[in-house]
C-alpha cells in the first residue's frame, strides 16, 4: 500500500506552472451558502414545491379625479385570501403617495448634496420650497359588517388590526376610503405617476399609479414584505381580479388596465366602429379618435362627468391615464394562443412619432417576448405617451419620448422606441412572473433589459443595443464604490442603478445565451423558468437553480463572480511559446527505443521570452518514455507513430493570466500565416485548479503569426490590449504627446 501511495502522490505532483502563489478564492465553489435553502416550497430544480402557496387579494374599487382641484378620492373593498399556513391577527398595505409627503423628505431622498449652480427644479427636489401637498387622507377602514378596524400608519406602510383572527386557507373583505391630491410630476425627482400640465392649451394629462391602497405581499421567505417605499424599489404586489369604476370629467378619454365594460356609454358611435375594424387590423392600426377630433376636445372643458367601468383578471395592479388631449389607434396583433389589441394614446405633441411608431412597437415587444417566454395573456396592451419616463403596470406602460416641432433626432427616436418595448416588456417581468422589485430591481429590469434588448436587436437591426462591450466601462470603475448586482434595490447609488441593475445583468444573461450554455439550451432554460413562474413570485435562488437545471451546466462559478462580486474580465495573454518537431534520423519508421526527437534547435526564444514569432521555435527534446513511467501498465505507447503524428507540427503553449477576478470561458483566435483564421473555446472549467494563471498547449498545422483572446468581444473584457500576441505596443503618454505636437 506505501508503494502504491507513492507512486499515486508521484503521478499526481504539482508542477511549479500548476501552483497558485495567491489565496485559493474558491470560485467554483458551490453557492449553497449564499442563496435560500431549498425546502418544500421551492425546490432544488429551481421549480415551486408541493407546499409553495401565496396569497391573493380582489378589489372593487370607485374613483373619482376632481380636475378642478386635482384630487383623486376612493372607495374600495378588498377581498384577502389567506393561503398561507399561518393565522394572521393583522396586515400590511403600502400607502406610496406618502412618500412625497412634505414630513418624508427622508424617504426616496435620491439627490441630498447642494451643487454650485443648480437649477430652480433640482433646489425644488432637494428643498420642496414650493409646498405642495401629498399623501394620503384615510377616512376609513371597516370590515365586512361596517364596523371601523383599528389602523396605524408607518410612513408608506399601514398596519390593518383586524377585528377577528384570519385564520389559515380562510378570506376576510374590508373596505377603505380615502383621497390625495395628485403631484405635479414636474416637481418631483422619479415620479412615475401624478399630472402633466400643457400651458399651451390649459389641459392636463393623469397618470394615475400608485393610487390606492395595496396589499402588500406576505410570502413563505419572509413573511410580511413590508419595506418602505424609497421610490428605487418599486412593487411587491399580490395577484388577483379588479372591477374598477373611474368618474372623470365628461370629455376625458381613459386607458387602463384590462377591458372596457360600458364602451356603448362612454364611446361615440362612430369611436365604437372604429375599435370594431381594428380588432380585424393586422397590419397597421386604427385610428379610435383622430388628431381633429383630439384637437377639437381641447377646446371644451365639459362641467359634466362620465364614469368608464374597466374589468382585469389575475392582474397584480392597476394604473390608467386620461385626458381629453388623447389620440387613439389600436391594432390587433395574432400570437399562437391568444389576439391581443395593441394601442396607443397621445397627445398632439407626440405627433408624427408617436402615430408611426407606438402601436408598432408595442406589437414587436408582443411577439418577440411571447416568444421568448409564453404568449401574453391579457387582451391590451397599451402606450401612453408621457414626458421624462418609463414606467410599466399591468396592460399599460407610460412612456417617454416626444418630438420638438415635429422632429425627432435618429436617437431620441430610438431612445422612445425602445422606452416602449421595454414598459411594454415589464407585462412579463415583474407583472406575471412576479419577482420582488422592493428588494431585487436586477430580478426584473435585468431579465427584462435582456429581452428588451434582443426585440431591438432582431427587430431595429440598424438601432444599438446592449452588448458586452456597454458594460465595460462600469466594470472597469473604482471598486472603492461599486456594488454587485446582488444588492437590495434602494442601497444603490443612483448614478449606478441603471448599469449595475439593467445592464449588467442583461450582459451576463447574453454571455450564457450566446457564449457559455448556447442558445437553444438556454432559450428552453429561459422559457422553463418563465412558464415555471408566471403568476408567482420568484426569489433568485429560483432563477439561478432553474437555469442549471433546465440544462445540467454548473453556473454556480458564474453566478458567483457576476452577481455576487464587483471583479471584472481582464484576461491577459501574457506569453506564447513556440515548438516544432524535426527528425534527427532521416528514416523515423526506424529509430530505436534509445532515439530522441528534437523539437527545433534553431530557435532563440529559450534564452527569453519573445516578443513575436521572429526568432523561430524554442528548442526541447523529446525522450523514449522509460518503463519505470509506466507504472504497472504492460502496454506502450506507439512512440514512432507520436512521433509521426508531431513531424511538421508547430507547437504552442499559451500562457493566460486571470488580471480582473472574474473567471470566463477562454476563447482564442489563430491567425496564421496564410491569413487563414481558427477559434478555439477553452471552457470556463480550466480555472479551477488555479484561479490567476493558466496554459494550454495546442497542435496547428500551419504557423502561426497572430494570437487573440476573445476576438467577438463575448466577455467583457475590460482591457483589450492585452489580448493579443505579438503584443501590441502602446505609445508611452510622453510619446504621444511628441507625436501629438510634431
Amino acid at each position: 500500500m506505501r508503494l502504491f501511495l507513492f507512486s499515486f502522490l508521484a503521478l499526481f505532483a504539482i508542477s511549479p506552472t500548476e501552483a497558485q502563489t495567491q489565496p485559493w478564492q474558491g470560485k467554483f465553489e458551490p453557492i449553497d451558502n449564499m442563496i435560500t435553502p431549498p425546502n418544500t416550497y421551492r425546490t432544488a430544480s429551481g421549480a415551486p414545491g408541493r407546499d409553495y402557496w401565496q396569497q391573493r387579494a380582489n378589489y372593487k374599487i370607485k374613483v373619482t379625479l376632481d380636475e378642478s382641484n386635482n384630487t383623486i378620492s376612493g372607495e374600495e373593498t378588498i377581498t384577502y385570501y389567506n393561503n398561507s399556513p399561518d393565522d394572521l391577527s393583522y396586515l400590511w398595505m403600502q400607502l406610496e403617495q406618502n412618500v412625497n409627503k412634505k414630513g418624508n423628505e427622508d424617504f426616496g431622498g435620491i439627490n441630498n448634496n447642494i451643487k454650485n449652480g443648480m437649477t430652480s427644479r433640482q433646489m425644488q427636489f432637494l428643498t420642496r420650497a414650493i409646498d405642495f401637498p401629498a399623501g394620503y387622507s384615510i377616512k376609513y377602514v371597516k370590515d365586512s359588517d361596517g364596523n371601523n378596524i383599528k389602523t396605524m400608519v408607518n410612513n408608506t406602510m399601514m398596519k390593518v388590526k383586524l377585528n377577528t383572527l384570519l385564520k389559515s386557507g380562510e378570506s376576510t373583505s374590508f373596505s377603505i376610503a380615502w383621497s390625495y391630491p395628485i403631484t405635479d410630476r414636474s416637481m418631483y425627482l422619479l415620479s412615475r405617476e401624478g399630472y402633466e400640465y400643457f400651458p399651451s392649451d390649459d389641459n392636463t394629462v393623469y397618470l394615475i399609479a400608485h393610487w390606492f391602497p395595496r396589499m402588500a405581499v406576505y410570502n413563505d421567505t419572509e413573511g410580511w414584505q413590508n419595506q418602505q417605499f424609497q421610490k428605487l424599489g418599486e412593487f411587491a404586489l399580490e395577484f388577483g381580479d379588479y372591477d374598477v369604476e373611474i368618474t372623470v370629467p365628461g370629455d376625458h378619454i381613459v386607458a387602463a388596465t384590462g377591458l372596457l365594460q360600458n364602451s356603448e356609454s362612454v364611446l361615440t358611435k362612430t369611436q365604437r366602429k372604429r375599435l370594431d375594424d381594428a380588432r380585424k387590423s393586422f397590419d397597421k392600426p386604427v385610428m379610435v379618435i383622430t388628431q381633429k377630433e383630439a384637437e377639437a376636445n381641447e377646446k371644451q372643458k365639459s362641467k359634466k362627468q362620465k364614469t368608464w367601468k374597466f374589468s382585469a383578471k389575475n392582474v397584480r395592479d392597476f394604473a390608467f391615464a386620461s385626458s381629453r388631449k388623447f389620440m387613439w389607434d389600436a391594432q390587433a396583433v395574432k400570437l399562437p394562443t391568444n389576439t391581443v389589441m395593441a394601442m396607443s394614446f397621445y397627445p398632439k405633441e407626440g405627433l408624427p412619432v408617436w402615430q408611426e411608431e407606438s402601436t408598432k412597437a408595442v406589437m414587436h415587444a408582443l411577439e418577440v417576448y411571447s416568444e421568448a417566454t409564453f404568449d401574453y395573456p391579457y387582451p391590451v396592451a397599451i402606450s401612453v405617451n408621457t414626458s421624462n419616463i418609463g414606467m410599466e403596470f399591468p396592460m399599460i406602460s407610460f412612456n417617454g419620448g416626444r418630438p420638438k416641432n415635429g422632429k425627432i433626432s435618429d436617437g431620441a427616436k430610438q431612445g422612445m422606441i425602445g422606452t416602449i418595448i421595454h414598459e411594454v416588456g415589464h407585462n412579463w417581468f415583474p407583472m406575471i412572473v412576479s419577482s420582488d422589485e422592493r428588494k431585487w430591481m436586477w430580478m426584473d429590469e435585468g431579465l427584462n433589459t435582456f429581452l428588451h434588448q434582443r426585440t431591438v436587436a432582431e427587430r431595429y437591426p440598424d438601432f444599438n443595443s446592449v452588448t458586452p462591450k456597454s458594460i465595460v466601462p462600469f466594470m472597469s470603475g473604482d471598486k472603492n464604490i461599486l456594488r454587485p448586482i446582488m444588492t437590495t434595490s434602494d442601497s444603490e447609488l443612483m448614478s449606478q442603478f441603471g448599469a449595475n441593475f439593467y445592464l449588467k445583468p442583461t450582459v451576463g444573461l447574453q454571455m450564457l445565451r450566446n457564449s457559455i450554455i448556447g442558445k437553444e439550451l438556454f432559450d428552453e432554460a429561459f422559457k422553463e423558468y418563465a412558464n415555471r413562474w408566471k403568476y408567482k413570485h420568484p426569489n433568485p435562488s429560483d432563477l439561478f437553480r432553474t437555469l442549471e437545471d433546465a440544462t445540467a451546466t454548473d453556473l454556480d462559478w458564474f453566478y458567483r463572480g457576476w452577481f455576487f462580486t464587483t471583479d471584472h474580465v481582464d484576461m491577459e495573454l501574457s506569453h506564447v511559446k513556440w515548438f516544432k518537431v524535426y527528425e534527427e534520423n532521416s528514416n523515423i519508421e526506424d529509430q530505436n527505443n534509445s532515439s530522441k526527437v528534437k523539437i527545433d534547435a534553431s530557435g532563440k526564444n529559450a534564452q527569453a521570452q519573445a516578443k513575436d514569432f521572429s526568432s523561430g521555435p524554442e528548442t526541447i527534446t523529446m525522450n523514449t518514455t522509460p518503463d519505470a513511467a509506466y507504472g504497472q501498465f504492460l502496454s506502450r505507447i506507439d512512440e514512432p507513430e507520436l512521433r509521426k503524428q508531431l513531424s511538421g507540427k508547430n507547437i504552442y503553449e499559451i500562457t493566460v493570466k486571470n488580471v480582473g477576478g472574474l473567471v470566463m470561458p477562454v476563447t482564442i483566435e489563430w491567425i496564421f500565416t496564410d491569413d487563414s483564421k481558427e477559434i478555439d473555446i477553452i471552457p470556463s472549467e480550466v480555472w479551477r485548479r488555479n484561479e490567476y494563471e493558466i496554459q494550454k498547449t495546442f497542435i496547428k498545422a500551419k504557423e502561426v503569426k497572430e494570437v487573440n483572446l476573445d476576438p467577438n468581444f463575448e466577455y467583457a473584457d475590460t482591457d483589450m490590449k492585452n489580448n493579443a500576441f505579438p503584443k501590441v505596443e502602446t505609445p508611452s503618454e510622453f510619446d504621444a504627446f511628441k507625436e501629438k505636437n510634431n
